[in-house]
């Protein structure tokens, strides 16, 4: 790896993260400058802000750093991938909001004073992403966890609180049929199809690539960061069942058990989808589609870690010392 001081490292950082702290953590704001070479911009409010300074720093930055939540993390990989610089720019994680689901599927520890460490020093290594419709993200969902999330943002309660309120969406959520489309798709006995058709009455159907949602959910265990395949799984339930077996989901135990595909594309047709990525709010749509983006872009962790989650164990071409 290159001497991090050979890089030009530049850390976005979402001043709203964290029930608005950053303000407050003058201690971790003179850790970055200290030990990070570069720049720290804290000055993006919104969601566009924050995309359109990602996509414009990439054009001469070689590791952008996001410093913030999954709602940071997906609109600087949404910038990331609107600058057309995907391939040449090393994107990294340091915790620093009420969500942090991507960072653990790449083997960053939560205190962001540690996580540092692997910005400086981390594996670098390939990973897939999703595209869902026109947005980037490592996890998507369609359904009820997605009500919830639409449900908490039109409350102002912050954090796991707010999330645990909005959470009451999940009980008068109506499963209806659904049509999924899915192309270059495996099941879960192994067999292979070019393209299958199946319908479901899903309470949710989870996608992606990264392995948790916020809040160290294993939602999806069998989901590998670099195998060329989205992971879908479908909770075919009804919500007070999910409610009840809902901590043993949490560990991912009741997944292995629940139907379950990859695929390299899926559309889901149906009536008033509810959509997340990266747990923002899509919408209400008709129709969705998802399609892989196999070695999408190259990140910085702890591949040790992170290794129950890639299928490529071994090291990459890059000269990459573990932390």
């Amino acid at each position: 790896m290159e001497n991090s001081g050979d890089r030009k490292i530049v850390c976005l950082i979402n001043p709203l993260a964290a029930n608005k702290r950053w303000k407050r953590r003058r201690k971790l704001r003179a850790e970055l400058v200290k030990r990070l070479p570069g720049s720290c911009l804290d000055t993006p409010k919104t969601k566009e802000e924050t995309v359109e300074m990602t996509r414009s720093i990439c054009s001469s930055a070689d590791l952008v750093v996001a410093v913030g939540g999954d709602g940071t993390i997906a609109d600087v990989l949404q910038g990331i991938f609107e600058s057309g610089r995907p391939d040449r720019v090393v994107f990294g994680v340091i915790p620093f909001g009420s969500g942090n689901a991507f960072r653990k599927s790449l083997g960053i520890p939560r205190n962001p004073f540690k996580a540092i460490k692997y910005i400086l020093e981390g594996d670098i290594f390939s990973i897939d992403l999703i595209q869902i419709e026109d947005r980037v993200a490592a996890f998507a969902s369609v359904g009820s966890t997605a009500a919830v999330t639409g449900e908490k943002l039109r409350h102002s309660i912050p954090g796991l609180f707010g999330h645990l309120l909005a959470a009451r969406k999940l009980l008068f959520y109506r499963r209806k049929e659904n049509i999924l489309e899915l192309r270059g798709a495996v099941d879960q006995e192994g067999r292979q199809y070019e393209n299958l058709t199946i319908t479901s009455r899903f309470l949710d159907c989870v996608i992606g690539n990264s392995n948790y949602f916020g809040y160290s959910w294993l939602v999806a265990p069998q989901a590998r960061l670099d195998d060329g395949y989205l992971d879908i799984i479908l909770f075919e339930m009804p919500p007070l069942i999910y409610i009840f077996l809902f901590p043993l989901i949490y560990f991912g135990w009741v997944q292995r058990k629940l139907r379950h595909f990859k695929a390299r594309e899926v559309v889901i047709k149906g009536q008033g989808l509810e959509v997340q990525y990266n747990g923002e709010y899509l919408g209400c749509l008709d129709s969705v589609k998802v399609k892989v983006l196999p070695a999408a872009i190259k990140v910085t962790g702890n591949r040790k870690k992170a290794e129950r989650f890639l299928v490529n164990r071994g090291n990459e071409s890059e000269d990459q010392p573990g932390v």
